[in-house]
């Protein structure tokens, strides 16, 4: 029993989709699960064979017992009673007490320790409930939406317990997080109300959910709360003195707003029609400044990017480009696509094969790890928590097929590869994300790509190498532009001007994968090498 009770615990914590495990390691953890459940129903098995056999013995005994002892010296009258009782005692019982203690979970316990080690840890478990907050934030989904698992483009609806609810509202709570810390305890709450069955405790929920009422300033709803706790456990050692406090700060809170009362209304008397005309003006100007870049990225993120204007979409084109008649384009232009103009981002069609994504993911899954930032101030890269995904890096001595793909940007774009960096393969998985950064070097990182020694990071291209069901648009938040997943597509832009300077409006996104698997390669192209296929400008916006 205790050994199932182990299993159900790991499988629970297996349940977890942790970000930062990329597609092939999730498959692989499947895998093992359903090894382990195998490895349990033939522990079941063995231990119901068991019972059954001491089940049969005891059955046969009793009859026997029964009969025994209504006419005991008779019964041991015959000598062969007597015999087969002694036997029983001496040699039976004592095969049937080896049988009880016979171990059946050497096999399923040998696979659980050999499989251990492929296990989610509690960083991964925090992770993953850390990446679900992410997303009911970015994509503004209430917690009953993800618990009853109503999520677009999802075709393996799973849903939410309430004991899955309050783990991901006691990890909001360990940081601190009162918001997420309430909307997760009320939506365990109300599962529990809603009857669902569970182990957790009613009183455990509303405890952490009125402190976390309480810290975001509610009093009086935290106190409401408090006395729901109170009923159903009145000696709940917090209870009733968080009641008392509640009641005593209200009451002074009331007693100061009927102080100033007074006050108030005649600030409201001296003050003129012309200042509340003012007053209108400002709060009007307010409405209409800029919104923060994060609103921007999620708005953008969700879909709800600025729309260009009929004549700006009206210059937009798509078209067959072969590149100023590059040799390798005559025969087989690529087919470009304007997505945005300023900063101009095109995206080619049909540029790399589903034969060619699979075997670039083949080489790169081997490699991944946690993708690294370029430190702005050291150019020592490092991760970050604003960039989550796993990457690796392929050069063209790993296969031909990279040196292909090689050829292939430098034929369409018309820039050196000589002094570009290797190409990136990256994985996000649920959650995974890369806020918004600039992929250049600005005028204050004077070593951002000193190491590399070829220049700044004059362009970027970037493979799409999967459909996402839902999320992992890349954005530009200071344009308004958004550029959503297509398998087998590419999209490229210059991160400098021809004069050499940044474009600042370069500044991009992933956004967080929220249904779906997102697979993308890039290519960093450097300045050096490219002064003649790409002249430097005369002004410092050419």
């Amino acid at each position: 029993f205790n050994v199932l009770l182990s299993l159900l615990f790991i499988i629970s914590v297996f349940a977890v989709n942790m970000c930062l495990f990329l597609s092939g390691q999730m498959t692989d953890l499947l895998y093992t699960e359903k090894d382990l459940v195998t490895s349990l129903k033939d522990y079941i098995r063995a231990e119901e064979s068991k019972l059954e056999q001491i089940k049969r013995w005891a059955e046969k005994l009793d009859s026997l017992t029964v009969t025994a002892t209504q006419d005991p010296e008779g019964f041991l009258g015959h000598p062969v009673n007597a015999f087969k009782l002694m036997k029983r005692l001496n040699t039976e019982w004592g095969d049937l007490e080896s049988l009880v203690l016979r171990d059946t979970t050497g096999g399923f316990i040998s696979n659980l320790t050999i499989q251990r080690q492929h296990f989610p840890t509690d960083e991964d478990q925090t992770g993953a409930a850390k990446a679900l907050i992410r997303l009911q934030d970015t994509y503004r989904l209430d917690a009953n939406t993800i618990s009853t698992g109503n999520l677009p483009g999802v075709k393996y609806k799973s849903h939410m317990t309430a004991e899955d609810c309050f783990e991901l509202g006691k990890i909001a709570y360990s940081d601190a997080d009162y918001y997420h810390t309430e909307l997760w305890m009320a939506q365990a709450l109300k599962q529990l109300d809603e009857g669902e069955e569970s182990t957790l405790d009613k009183v455990t929920v509303i405890d952490y959910l009125s402190y976390a009422i309480y810290q975001q300033g509610e009093m009086e709803r935290a106190m409401e709360y408090t006395k729901r706790l109170i009923e159903l456990d009145p000696e709940h050692p917090r209870g009733k003195s968080n009641l008392k406090y509640f009641e005593f700060q209200l009451e002074k809170q009331k007693k100061a707003a009927e102080e100033e009362a007074p006050k108030q209304k005649e600030r409201e008397k001296r003050e003129t029609a012309e200042k509340k005309k003012k007053k209108k003006q400002k709060k009007s100007k307010k409405a209409f400044s800029l919104i923060p870049e994060r609103e921007k990225y999620e708005m953008l993120c969700r879909g709800e990017g600025i729309k260009m204007t009929p004549r700006r979409q009206s210059r937009l084109f798509c078209r067959y480009y072969d590149n100023n008649r590059n040799p390798s384009l005559l025969l087989a232009p690529v087919k470009q696509q304007d997505e945005w103009d300023r900063p101009y981002i095109v995206r080619y069609l049909d540029i790399i094969s589903d034969a060619e994504i699979e075997r670039v993911k083949q080489l790169a899954k081997p490699r991944l790890r946690r993708a690294t930032i370029s430190n702005p101030i050291t150019g020592v890269l490092e991760t970050a928590s604003y960039r989550i995904s796993k990457s690796a890096w392929l050069t063209e001595y790993d296969d031909p097929m990279i040196e292909k793909i090689n050829d292939r940007i430098e034929g369409v774009t018309g820039l050196e590869m000589d002094t570009a960096e290797e190409l990136q393969v990256a994985n996000y998985g649920v959650g995974g994300q890369y806020e918004p950064h600039f992929d250049f070097g600005r005028k204050d990182e004077p070593d951002a790509f000193k190491e590399l020694g070829t220049g700044n990071r004059i362009a970027t291209w970037l493979f799409y190498m999967s459909d996402v069901s839902a999320g992992g648009a890349t954005v530009f938040p200071d344009v308004g532009a958004a550029v959503w997943p297509q398998k087998g597509t590419a999209v490229f832009w210059y991160n400098l001007f021809a004069s050499g300077e940044g474009d600042y409006s370069t500044r991009h996104a992933a956004c967080p994968v929220l249904v779906g698997n997102k697979w993308v390669s890039n290519k960093w192209i450097h300045e050096r090498g490219q002064e003649w296929r790409r002249p430097c400008g005369l002004s410092e916006s050419e």
